[in-house]
C-alpha cells in the first residue's frame, strides 16, 4: 500500500509532526509497513507449513502429525505473546524488543530455508519466539503515537494498522505459496525471510518517526530481579537440556516428546493465568464479577479458534488431497486458499463496522454475549458445510474449490462477529491492575484452542473424518446456544461494561 504523506497540522510533539500518514502520525507508516511485511513472512510460511510437512518432497509425514505440528506451532506463537510483553515491560522496552523480534523471525525463516530436516524444527522455534516478542509489542507502539486513549484519531489509526496486517496476509500465500509449491519449498521459506528483512529494514530506517515513549522500559528489573530471573531461566533450560539428552541417548525419543509438553502447556498455562487473576484478593467485587463474565468469553473464544485455525491445517490438507483446485479450468496452488480470509476481512470489516454503528443508533445493537454466540454458531456452520466436500471425497470424487471458499467465507463472517468484539471487551473488562496483561490473556484463548487441536492430533484422531468434523460443529453450535441462553446472566456479571 503506497503511503500518502501530506503536509498537515498535527499536535505539537508528535514524532515526525511535519508530515502525516493519511492524517495520522508519520510513525504509523513505519509500523504499518513493518507489520505488513512481518505478516507477509508469517502467513506465507504458515500457508506452506502443513503442505510441506506431508509432501513427498518435504518431511512426508502423515496428516495427523502435520496437523499436530501446525497446531502446536500456532499455539506457541500466541502463548509466547505473554512473556513477549513482559520482556518489553521489564527488560528492553517495546521498540528494541520489536527490533530483536524482527531479527529472530528472519533468522528462523532462513533456518527453515536450509534443505535439511534437522534444522526445520529449530527454525519453527525461532519464528515462534520472534513472533511472540513482536505480536505483543508492535500494537502497543501504535498506541504510543497518539495523545492518550481519547485522541480522536486513535481508532482510525488501529484500523489502518489492521489493513496492513491483512494486506500482508493476503499477498503472502500468492507469492510465497506459489514459489514454495511450484518451484522449491525452501526457496519459499527464503522469501519469507526476505519479507521479514524488508520489514525490519523499514522499522530501523523509520524509527526516528516513532514515539520516544516506545523506547522506555516501563518497569525495569532491579539488579536482584535480573539475577533471580537469569538463574531461574538457566535452571529450567539446563533441566530441559539434560532431560532431552537422556531421552535422546536412550533411543526412545520421538517427536511426541517435544509436542506433548508444549501442547499440555498450551492448555494448562491459560487456566493457571486466569485462576491467578481470579484468586487475587486485591480485586474488588466488581472486578471479580467481570472476570467471571470474561471466563465465558474466553472459553467461547477457545472453542471458536479451535475450529477456525483448522482452516490452515485440516481444511488445507483436505484441499491438497481431495479437492479440485481449479476455477473455470484454471489450476491454482493449494496455499492460495489462505488468501481468501484476509481479502474477505478487508471487504467485510467496514460493512460490519457500519452495521454495528447503525444498529447502535437505533438501540438494536446485539450485546457482546450475543455477538459471541453468533460467532460460535457461524464457526459451527462452517464445519457443517465442510461435511459436504468430505462426503463428495468419500464417494471417490474430488470436491469443487468453491466448497472450500464457502467454508472460509462463513468462518470470516464468524471471525468478524467475535474477534474484534473480543479484543474490545478484553480492554473494557480488564481490572486496572492487569490492564497491560489482559491482551496477552485474550491471545491465550487462541493458544488453548490450537493446543486442543494439537492434542487430538497427537492422540491419533483423524480430523478430516466426517464424524469428528460433525462433532466439532455440534460442539460450537451448542456452545453458542449456551452463551445465548445465559446472555442475561453474563450481562449482569459484566456490570457497567457494554
Amino acid at each position: 500500500m503506497a503511503s500518502s504523506l501530506t503536509k498537515d497540522s498535527v499536535r505539537p510533539g508528535t514524532p515526525g509532526s511535519e508530515k502525516t500518514f493519511f492524517g495520522h502520525p508519520r510513525g504509523l507508516a513505519t509500523l504499518f509497513m513493518t507489520e505488513m511485511w512481518e505478516r507477509f513472512s508469517y502467513y506465507g510460511m504458515r500457508a506452506l507449513l502443513p503442505l510441506y510437512l506431508v509432501a513427498p518432497g518435504g518431511l512426508h509425514l502423515n496428516a495427523a502429525t502435520a496437523t499436530a505440528i501446525y497446531s502446536v506451532y500456532v499455539s506457541l506463537v500466541y502463548l509466547l505473546a505473554l512473556p513477549g510483553g513482559w520482556f518489553a515491560d521489564r527488560v528492553l522496552g517495546p521498540r528494541k524488543t520489536v527490533a530483536v523480534a524482527g531479527f529472530v523471525i528472519m533468522l528462523g525463516h532462513l533456518t527453515l530455508a536450509l534443505p535439511t530436516a534437522g534444522t526445520f524444527f529449530a527454525g519453527l522455534g525461532l519464528v515462534a519466539i520472534g513472533s511472540g516478542l513482536l505480536k505483543a509489542n508492535i500494537s502497543t507502539m501504535v498506541g504510543h503515537l497518539y495523545d492518550g486513549p481519547d485522541d480522536p484519531r486513535r481508532d482510525g489509526g488501529f484500523t489502518l494498522f489492521y489493513i496492513g496486517i491483512n494486506l500482508g496476509a493476503f499477498a503472502a500465500p500468492l507469492v510465497i505459496g506459489t514459489v514454495g509449491e511450484s518451484v522449491n519449498w525452501h526457496l519459499g521459506f527464503a522469501l519469507a525471510a526476505l519479507g521479514m528483512a524488508l520489514g525490519l529494514g523499514q522499522f530501523l530506517l523509520g524509527g526516528r518517526h516513532l514515539s520516544s515513549q516506545s523506547e522506555i522500559v516501563p518497569t525495569p528489573l532491579s539488579a536482584e530481579e535480573k539475577k533471580s530471573t537469569l538463574t531461574k531461566a538457566a535452571l529450567w533450560a539446563g533441566l530441559a537440556v539434560v532431560f532431552y539428552a537422556i531421552v535422546g541417548f536412550s533411543g526412545v525419543y520421538t517427536l511426541n516428546w517435544l509436542l506433548v509438553p508444549i501442547t499440555l502447556a498450551g492448555l494448562i498455562i491459560p487456566i493457571l493465568v486466569i485462576a491467578r487473576i481470579k484468586r487475587d484478593k486485591e480485586l474488588d467485587h466488581a472486578d471479580q464479577s467481570k472476570m467471571t463474565a470474561y471466563i465465558w468469553f474466553f472459553v467461547a473464544a477457545a472453542v471458536f479458534w479451535m475450529i477456525y485455525d483448522q482452516g490452515g491445517s485440516t481444511v488445507s490438507l483436505f484441499a491438497d488431497s481431495s479437492a479440485k483446485n481449479t476455477i473455470l479450468g484454471w489450476n491454482f496452488p493449494v496455499s492460495w486458499y489462505q488468501s481468501v480470509n484476509p481479502v474477505m476481512i478487508m471487504a467485510l470489516a467496514p460493512v460490519f463496522a457500519w452495521a454495528w454503528l447503525a444498529l447502535a443508533r437505533s438501540g438494536k445493537e446485539p450485546s457482546t454475549a450475543v455477538k459471541f454466540a453468533m460467532g460460535l454458531v457461524l464457526i459451527g456452520a462452517s464445519f457443517f458445510l465442510f461435511l459436504a466436500p468430505l462426503g463428495i471425497a468419500d464417494g471417490g470424487h474430488k470436491a469443487a474449490a468453491l466448497w472450500l471458499v464457502a467454508i472460509y467465507f462463513v468462518q470470516t463472517v464468524g471471525e468478524l462477529t467475535l474477534s474484534p468484539v473480543g479484543l474490545s471487551v478484553t480492554t473494557k473488562m480488564a481490572p486496572a491492575k492487569y490492564a497491560s496483561q489482559m491482551m496477552g490473556v485474550w491471545f491465550l484463548a487462541v493458544t488453548a484452542g490450537d493446543a486442543t487441536t494439537g492434542l487430538l492430533s497427537i492422540a491419533g484422531v483423524d480430523l478430516n473424518k466426517t464424524g469428528i468434523v460433525a462433532l466439532e460443529a455440534v460442539l460450537a453450535v451448542v456452545a453458542g446456544l449456551a452463551v445465548w441462553m445465559y446472555r442475561g446472566k453474563v450481562k449482569e456479571l459484566m456490570g457497567d461494561v457494554r
